[in-house]
């Protein structure tokens, strides 16, 4: 440890720390701009300029002492940017004497000179870091006053401010004030330390400087995170820009409902509306970021698509009725049809998206029914019955540790934006990361932002293969006997003497991996090479709940029918919870006829959607109106509760299907409130395990997965206009309307 005397207090800080970082150690504060904890220091901005002395030290080395007995300190000619600066044993900072103070008023005057003084118009008033400094550090009269009796002024430069351009959209989700920028270059490098993409810098030089990115503007995925780092309100939301000012917004704790990260929220609201969503910080889970559709999918909640109340079609029309008529309509068919064809021909087919809570009840209900017709992998192409719950087979946070990693069958970048950040970090610090996937989801050596050490890009129906040699190089090495027949290729060999190094390492299936036609060979074979490389081995796992979906048994149980067979025809009534399936489900519009030729098909939704083929909508709550529970890919569970009111009529669906069950005569879904709902579930435990016994199978007709693109994930994306408007969501649209063509 290294000992530092900051001001008139002595602190022991490890070797290497910043004297920033010493000092707020110390219980003092130092103003900054440029320094952000996630980001590498820089030194742009000046304002933590401290004065730092040495001790003095004599011929033979030790230091010499005054006459108190104390260290000399030699202190050094200029102040020093305490974000660069590395603490020494024995140094001496000080933050409190009239140079250092002096020094901060300067640097707010300077930061100042252009600065455009529209506080109040400007998005970040309340909440900017500029203000804030101002107030606290600018202004020193003993710097601006020029007598004793004359009152301070607050800059001593008279000229014209330059005027540059201002609401410059960087993209659907960004807006830029190049007016208000002052050079922090946060958003520089936080565009090249973590999503991985150099897209702004520095433009010309001296008063003519400013930020500017390429011609076909920010990425999308990850790039919103800039409005929340920028110091001041030269980066702004642009579907947020205007609504509301900071204070006036009520600030609610939420989990993001769409990818498996479990991103951590902070939903603002004014008068009952979701105004903006910003990331609250937790360093095991998402850290300080998240991702682009967990932050503006918000639009989607007061759309015009919005069910509003219960519907029911009548002679070919929709008519809005009052919940007991749907419901009782509902419960009379369900009976009736019950009755005529046995339970067995009433399913359900339910989101991965839903809450905890709400996939318990769908799947209580059907059973309770006599039915085992419920499924939440609807995107699946093989429906192999599991030995635990999958799931990522390792902490989110130790991603960022990990050496080596295969990562199968993923666009890693877009499925899992904030797990290819920790993978970039690792990256970044030395690791190796290697993958097995085809053209589409890794379409250049750059299509991660991270430099890939080996790729084997392969159809899908090659994947299983593809593992197989990667074992055959792994037993090769390791005198052992493969799980199956392969070949050790080159690209084989270098991903084998890849994963075959370092201490940390991990082999993680992907989204269209899970999907695959083979995917419990996957899994075997990955198992198996993981095992022999000292690797843990898991799923990224597609959705908000996955994992929680298989631990509520929202999937047959009994040898009910799954996804593909009940989208297949077969069934006389369906629930959808939560979902649509011509976008979910790998069925895609195939699955219209199926559905248009049932009896009854309730869907359970807040938008008003699958209307071709339903019998009655019912309006159910997004997670910010309702309370409810999520497991993420590491099998982290996190509640949360309802954040704003019920739109109109619509209600929280774990309410609904515990009335929809009173009325069947169901008493197993009798609870008062979701809390009471985890309760009975967590009596369960959560058997997290991916163990696969299965018989390796490499041939066979593999068709394409069905993998959902970053802005088709789930009903909430899909209707968010900004998220709509990414060239992402544009090249989604044009694929489907080609497929479906």
């Amino acid at each position: 440890m290294v000992r530092v005397k900051v001001n008139d207090r002595i602190v022991e800080v490890p070797p290497g720390t910043s004297v920033m970082d010493a000092v707020f150690h110390a219980g003092y504060d130092v103003p900054l701009f440029c320094s952000e904890k996630h980001l590498s220091p820089i030194g742009a901005c000046r304002m933590c300029l401290v004065r730092i002395g040495l001790p003095k030290k004599g011929p033979d080395g030790k230091p010499l002492l005054n006459e108190k007995g104390e260290p000399e300190i030699q202190w050094q000619p200029k102040l020093a940017a305490s974000c660069v600066t590395a603490v020494a044993d024995g140094m001496v900072v000080d933050t409190l004497s009239d140079v250092v103070r002096e020094a901060q008023a300067g640097m707010v005057e300077f930061t100042l000179l252009n600065h455009p003084l529209d506080c109040p118009t400007c998005d970040k008033g309340g909440a900017c870091e500029l203000q804030d400094r101002t107030v606290e550090y600018g202004l020193y009269e003993k710097y601006y006053q020029k007598g004793p009796l004359e009152l301070p002024v607050y800059t001593r430069f008279e000229f014209t401010r330059r005027h540059v351009d201002k609401h410059h959209p960087l993209s659907p989700f960004v807006i830029l004030d190049r007016e208000r920028c002052i050079h922090c270059k946060r958003c520089v490098r936080y565009f090249e330390e973590v999503p991985g993409d150099e897209v702004l810098d520095f433009i010309e030089r001296g008063v003519h400087t400013f930020i500017g990115t390429m011609d076909f503007g920010l990425p999308s995925g990850f790039s919103g995170n800039i409005t929340d780092i920028c110091p001041v309100g030269a980066l702004t939301s642009k579907p947020f820009r205007y609504s509301a000012r900071t204070c006036e917004l009520s600030r609610r704790k939420s989990i993001a409902p769409h990818d498996s990260s479990g991103a951590n929220l902070v939903v603002q609201v004014k008068n009952n509306e979701v105004l903006r969503v910003v990331p609250l910080e937790n360093e095991e889970v998402n850290e300080c970021w998240i991702a682009d559709r967990d932050r503006f999918s918000y639009e989607a909640l007061n759309s015009a698509d919005r069910l509003r109340a219960p519907m029911i079609k009548q002679g070919g029309e929709w008519k809005e009725v009052d919940w007991q008529t749907a419901l009782e309509y509902v419960a009379n068919g369900l009976n009736q049809i019950s009755k005529d064809h046995g339970a067995s021909s009433i399913g359900a087919l339910v989101s991965p998206h839903s809450t905890l809570e709400e996939l318990h009840l769908a799947s209580t209900l059907v059973r309770s029914l006599g039915s085992d017709n419920i499924d939440y992998r609807l995107r699946n192409a093989e429906f192999a019955k599991a030995e635990g719950v999958r799931y990522l087979g390792t902490s989110i946070a130790s991603l960022t540790q990990v050496q080596r990693v295969l990562v199968i069958g993923s666009n890693l970048r877009k499925d899992h934006p904030l797990f290819a950040q920790r993978i970039r970090q690792a990256q970044r610090n030395g690791a190796q990361v290697n993958a097995i996937t085809s053209k589409a989801l890794f379409n250049a050596a750059d299509a991660w932002a991270m430099p890939v050490a080996h790729a084997d890009v392969q159809e899908a129906s090659a994947w299983a293969q593809s593992l197989a040699n990667v074992a055959a190089a792994v037993a090769a090495e390791k005198g052992v006997s493969a799980p199956a027949q392969g070949q050790a290729t080159p690209e084989a060999q270098a991903i084998a003497k890849s994963l075959l190094g370092g201490d940390r390492k991990a082999v993680l299936l992907g989204n269209a991996a899970a999907h695959h036609a083979n995917a419990s060979s996957l899994l075997s074979l990955a198992k198996w090479i993981a095992d022999q490389t000292g690797a843990t081995y898991g799923y990224l796992t597609e959705a908000a709940n996955t994992v929680g979906a298989q631990w509520a048994k929202a999937e047959p149980q009994t040898g009910g029918l799954n996804a593909a067979q009940m989208l297949a025809g077969g069934l006389k009534a369906v629930l959808l919870l939560n979902t649509e399936p011509v976008e979910d489900a790998a069925a895609g519009a195939k699955a219209v006829a199926a559905l248009a030729a049932m009896q009854m098909v309730v869907t359970l939704s807040p938008f008003k959607t699958n209307m071709s083929f339903s019998d009655v909508l019912l309006p159910i709550a997004p997670f910010t109106e309702t309370s409810g529970s999520f497991v993420n890919a590491e099998g982290r569970l996190q509640s949360f509760h309802a954040v704003v009111k019920p739109l109109a009529e619509t209600r929280p669906a774990w309410k609904v299907l515990r009335v929809l069950a009173n009325m069947l005569g169901l008493p197993q879904l009798a609870f008062e409130t979701s809390q009471d709902v985890l309760k009975q579930i967590s009596a369960t435990p959560l058997n997290l395990s991916n163990a696969c016994s299965s018989e390796v199978r490499l041939a066979g007709h593999v068709d394409t997965p069905c993998v959902a693109s970053i802005y088709q994930l789930d009903s909430l994306v899909r209707r968010a206009p900004s998220l709509q408007l990414t060239a992402d969501a544009r090249n989604a649209k044009t694929l489907a309307e080609g497929v479906h063509a």
